[in-house]
């Protein structure tokens, strides 16, 4: 049996990391990989544009990892396919004074995406439960009660006709270690070096925790979390690009019937209009 490319975790499960591989590729090479990757972003951008003509529906991606996970790479390599109107990335950094001195999904929710857009989250509302809490930044009654109020959201969002897809990039500390110190002879990416995500590998243990507790709290079915193998880049780009690809088809249907409806909508308006 070939080995999974993607885990979806069950809502409730306990969560233990290490049972997750971080290299996994699905028995594929990188040439096969990548292969397989562009037929899927093909057929991305056709949904994409059906779901911004019938804006009935955005689909939220939310992107979680540690430092140098591949979260750029994901949103260059895969999302780069889509119509760039009907894109929208949020990078979430530490929050400014205006933003922490309101709720912690405040500025998440300002960056929601619109009826037809595809918005994605590189990093999230889930820092509150990961590096607030590893780092004790707010009081730990605050952290233990975020993560309903993260479920909330979510299914606030699902309710209003957001698809959600939300997937953590599983890597291992010594890939980690191998590309912090790439990035070091890298000029295209000096802008990326920052002493934080050295500093942050000696809290490796307690990130894990806080991500087992994340993944396995706040999975419901209508938003789980997929764990996405992340030490090679490839197989990370041709999984996430699956997991979006059939999150949208099902949607299909109802956008090209809405898209017919508006169609003869728009053609009777145009009949009385003399065309010369």
């Amino acid at each position: 049996m070939a080995e999974k490319l993607v885990h979806k975790i069950k809502a409730g499960r306990p969560v233990h990391l290490a049972h997750y591989p971080t290299d996994a590729t699905g028995g594929l090479d990188k040439g096969t990989g990548q292969q397989q990757l562009a037929p899927l972003l093909a057929e991305l951008h056709e949904l994409q544009q059906l779901m911004w003509g019938a804006q009935t529906h955005a689909l939220l991606v939310v992107l979680q990892g540690r430092d140098a996970s591949g979260k750029d790479g994901i949103i260059n390599h895969v999302f780069s396919s889509v119509n760039p109107q009907g894109l929208q990335v949020t990078a979430f950094k530490a929050p400014t004074a205006t933003e922490a001195a309101h709720d912690f999904l405040w500025r998440v929710h300002a960056a929601a995406p619109a009826k037809g857009l595809i918005g994605v989250y590189n990093r999230s509302h889930y820092e509150q439960v990961l590096v607030v809490r590893v780092h004790q930044l707010a009081p730990p009654a605050a952290i233990a009660a975020a993560y309903d109020q993260i479920t909330a959201y979510e299914q606030l969002l699902v309710q209003t006709g957001t698809i959600v897809v939300k997937c953590y990039l599983h890597l291992s500390p010594d890939e980690q270690r191998r590309r912090l110190l790439a990035r070091e002879q890298d000029l295209s990416k000096a802008w990326k070096l920052n002493p934080d995500d050295w500093a942050e590998r000696q809290h490796w243990d307690d990130f894990t925790a806080a991500y087992e507790d994340a993944l396995s709290r706040c999975s419901p079915a209508h938003a789980p979390w997929y764990v996405i193998p992340a030490d090679h880049k490839w197989a990370a780009h041709l999984a996430i690009a699956q997991i979006v690809v059939d999150a949208l088809r099902p949607h299909r249907p109802g956008w090209t019937d809405a898209l017919a409806a508006l169609q003869q909508e728009r053609l009777a308006a145009l009949q009385p209009i003399a065309k010369k």
